[in-house]
């Protein structure tokens, strides 16, 4: 006799469901085509770096994301990010478009780390965040078979349009909607455009309140769409991660506060930003103060938050950072988890020494097993 299968099948773990978007690119049959489309306004002047805000929409706004296609999503930005030079401010990723506010730097000057005699190694070590090793053997391979050939100056050439992929804007999100585009596609087993026509941008002052306006803007896009009623409780912004405990996302919003980098806790950005949210997205009502016109942060909750200073409980921040770890996850003393570590060391990495992971933004000394968004669950 067969046994009753469940209507509802258990869903495939979440790094299972993300088979693919972590790979490394190889080698592809043809070139690619990198040419643009229409002229974009883009900072060519002297400032250091310039900032973006970028929007894209799914095609008719019809195609949404799950939470997993999200978190793939998320993974990519951060990704393509690290690779093109490119610094993410914050961001939002929504059911069918997403926002980034994106820092492009100086690209003279961010160029100059691959300058001397090392230069060319560091190039490749740098490529190896998005290309595999058989692509990269063979790169280094093409380069030396030209200059043994006296060809120094193809050589040359080659590394160059290697370097143009960086600190380009129009290269970063276009590289970051193909990539998400192909997995996308396979997951869904579709074909087919997903995007609708190009992202749009605009081009933003990179300090003062220009910058904080359109970060808090994008970072309270879910409150305005009604999913959530803080933007702490979305995942899928910066403000989120950066509660909890993504030290690249803290430095985003650090930027857009104008605080020192690592002033997410020692500079109160924490508290500055969680005001500022809560007094850019109150809500808006009607001429009677009774029907909602405009959905965002109740009167209520702004009251509370800006009378707290912007300060959550440590009860609160504990979990917003536990929220994301994986099943299993350990909570306690250092000398709970480093035991438990021990006793199972052999599930762990050769090269790690120590089970311990301090949660920073706990005043009381809490550890856990794992960093936050390693594997995040609901």
């Amino acid at each position: 006799m067969k046994s009753a299968q469940s209507p509802h099948p258990q869903p495939l773990p979440l790094e299972e469901q993300l088979i693919g978007v972590n790979a490394k690119t190889g080698l592809y049959p043809g070139a690619r085509s990198w040419s643009g489309g229409r002229h974009r306004i883009l900072g060519q002047g002297p400032l250091e770096s310039y900032c973006y805000h970028v929007m894209s929409r799914t095609c008719g706004g019809e195609i949404w994301f799950d939470d997993v296609e999200k978190e793939a999503l998320r993974r990519i930005i951060w990704r393509m990010a690290e690779f093109s030079g490119i610094k993410i401010v914050t961001f939002c990723l929504m059911g069918n478009h997403f926002h980034l506010l994106a820092e492009v730097p100086h690209r003279p000057t961010w160029l100059q780390r691959f300058v001397g005699p090392d230069g060319e190694n560091k190039l490749l070590q740098h490529l190896s965040i998005l290309y595999s090793k058989t692509y990269l053997g063979l790169l280094r391979d093409e380069l030396a078979d030209l200059r043994q050939r006296g060809l120094a100056s193809l050589a040359t050439q080659r590394i160059e349009a290697l370097k143009k992929r960086f600190c380009d804007l129009s290269l970063f999100v276009k590289e970051i909607k193909e990539r998400f585009s192909r997995w996308f596609n396979k997951r869904r087993g579709r074909r087919g455009t997903l995007w609708m026509d190009r992202f749009k941008s605009v081009l933003v002052e990179g300090k003062g309140d220009a910058l904080r306006t359109m970060s808090a803007y994008i970072d309270l896009n879910p409150v305005r769409a009604g999913l959530v009623q803080d933007s702490k409780d979305y995942r899928w912004c910066g403000y989120a991660e950066a509660l909890g405990g993504s030290r690249r996302a803290q430095r985003g919003l650090c930027k857009a506060l104008s605080k020192p980098v690592d002033g997410w806790r020692s500079a109160g950005a924490a508290e500055a930003y969680r005001c500022l949210l809560h007094t850019d997205g109150r809500e808006v009502k009607d001429a009677q103060n009774e029907k909602v016109i405009h959905p965002g942060v109740s009167a209520n909750s702004a009251r509370a938050a800006l009378a707290e200073k912007g300060k959550l409980t440590t009860t609160e921040l504990i979990r917003l950072r536990v929220r994301y770890f994986t099943d299993g996850v350990i909570l306690g003393s250092r000398e709970f988890v480093e035991g438990i570590f021990e006793a199972q060391r052999d599930q762990f990495s050769p090269k790690r020494k120590h089970g311990a992971r301090r949660i920073a933004e706990s005043s009381a000394p809490f550890y856990s097993l794992r960093q936050l968004r390693l594997r995040p669950v609901g």
